[in-house]
């Protein structure tokens, strides 16, 4: 029987309390109970974990990329051997499956992986010289420490992409973890101790958001900052980060179009694009949003996601054959009531859910809505939830025009056998992030990361090591 700890902060290599000694609650969702603390970070914690977080850089960007390596390979086997407790604390603090948990778990370590590997092939370049005797050379280093900033709705994958990219290349991190799942992140903070990463590499603080951001980005020792979240606050993290001349990586929200032609494999397009919708209850940035159907297949592909809904078993993700589970809290019920009151009374139908499940928990129906005018607000915000908005298009053109109608730009989906039209929407719809006929999204090897309002940089593939990488110029005659 698995029990579920009170949670510490973790600077210069050890676990400890905050110096205030003030601590968080943290709630299970699917019940509402309390089920543990964490400590909570202040300016003097914050200082502590500063001043690691330099000394740290100073070993750790000292040691090779193989031996850097070979620490990474060990903590993702330990993650993988501790899978099964780790998921039964990420589902304990945040609800989802426990299979959807073990997947999480086991792409992370895929990623340290990756991200092990990669930061070997860091190569500079020998640029041919204009002179006899003159050598130059663009030599790759890593940037510094960094400031990492993440959610509640993946605690360890959001985690892992910038961990994993960080210390690869020899920087150190602070990394500021969701209050609502602390649990997990800590056990992916701790497989790195154990492997034998060096004091002051990592280190794992909670707190105000607020008040860390913004005393961590403008200190001096931070070179790097990487957040995950609204854009909003995402807005205004990189203006601090700009004032200061630090580089930023943004992943924020999103709002993604799923674009169904007539000549698509419609069950296909309905298994994929409904499973992906569902997935976390809806809470994922890249989960499809928008479905715009063809008018030759709308009717039929309503039937099925309807259908999709409705066989989805909600509750305790513990639970051996619950799909879904509840919202990660409370605030979300209100968030997603709202959303559909307001667009039914702007003239869209409610095919299936819309209603909160029970009193106990934050379960909510898996819903489904058509004909939702643009003037919706689920039309135009993110409705991070159990949300799929179902309308329908005529032709390609009209397709785009409403995809791209959005500032946001994350990810995107389409379903067709033209390969006209995939190239088509490979050009001209505006996301950093497209797959057609297949859900292809997060996996490492991968870019992952936004245009437009929903950031810049990426958190996957070898652009991902570049962001914590700069390049400086050495010239030298013999």
């Amino acid at each position: 029987m698995h029990t579920y700890p009170d949670v510490k902060l973790f600077i210069a290599g050890e676990w400890r309390d905050a110096i205030g000694g003030k601590t968080i609650p943290v709630e299970d969702p699917a019940t509402q109970e309390i089920i543990g603390k964490i400590a909570y970070a202040e300016k003097a914690d914050l200082d502590l974990a500063l001043e690691a977080a330099d000394k740290g850089f100073k070993i750790w960007s000292d040691t090779s990329a193989f031996e850097r390596s070979k620490i990474m390979r060990k903590a993702a086997d330990l993650l993988r051997e501790r899978i099964d407790y780790i998921a039964w604390l990420m589902t304990r603090e945040q609800g989802k499956p426990i299979a959807q948990s073990k997947g999480e778990i086991n792409n992370a370590a895929d990623t340290i992986d990756w991200f092990a590997e990669e930061a070997r092939r860091t190569y500079g370049q020998i640029i041919p010289a204009r002179f006899g005797g003159v050598s130059n050379m663009a030599i790759k280093l890593p940037v510094g420490p960094v400031a990492a900033f993440t959610p509640w709705n993946f605690p360890i994958n959001q985690i892992v992409r910038k961990l994993s990219a960080a210390v690869s290349v020899g920087c150190s991190i602070i990394i500021k973890a969701p209050e609502e799942t602390p649990a997990s992140p800590a056990e992916l903070i701790r497989v790195f101790a154990d492997a034998g990463i060096p004091a002051g590499v990592v280190n794992l603080v909670y707190g105000v958001p607020a008040e860390i951001s913004e005393y961590l980005i403008p200190h001096p020792v931070i070179r790097k900052i990487s957040f995950t979240g609204s854009t909003p606050v995402g807005k205004h993290l990189a203006a601090l980060a700009g004032k200061h001349m630090k580089r930023a990586t943004m992943e924020l929200g999103g709002h993604a179009p799923v674009v169904v032609f007539d000549d698509a494999d419609l069950e296909k397009a309905i298994e994929v694009s409904a499973a992906a919708k569902f997935r976390n209850a809806g809470q994922v940035c890249v989960a499809p949003t928008r479905f715009l159907i063809q008018n030759g297949v709308a009717d039929k592909f309503i039937d099925g996601i309807v259908k999709y809904a409705e066989s989805i078993k909600v509750g305790n993700g513990l639970e051996a054959d619950v799909t879904m589970g509840p919202l990660a809290n409370e605030r979300r019920i209100p968030a997603m009531e709202d959303m559909i009151n307001d667009a039914v009374s702007k003239g869209a139908v409610l095919k299936t859910g819309g209603k909160r499940i029970g009193n106990k928990g934050h379960f909510f129906e898996p819903t489904v809505l058509t004909d939702v005018p643009t003037s919706a607000k689920m039309m135009n915000e993110e409705p991070f939830g159990p949300i799929a908005i179902v309308n329908r298009f005529s032709t390609l053109d009209e397709a785009l025009e409403e995809s791209n109608r959005l500032p946001f730009g994350l990810a995107s989906y389409a379903f067709t056998s033209s390969v006209k039209t995939a190239h088509a929407l490979g050009q001209r719809l505006e996301a950093g992030m497209l797959t057609i006929n297949h859900n292809g999204f997060a996996i490492p090897e991968v870019p992952f990361g936004g245009i437009k309002d929903s950031g810049y940089g990426t958190e996957g593939g070898s652009e991902a090591v570049e962001a914590y990488l700069e390049t400086r110029f050495v010239s030298q005659m013999s």
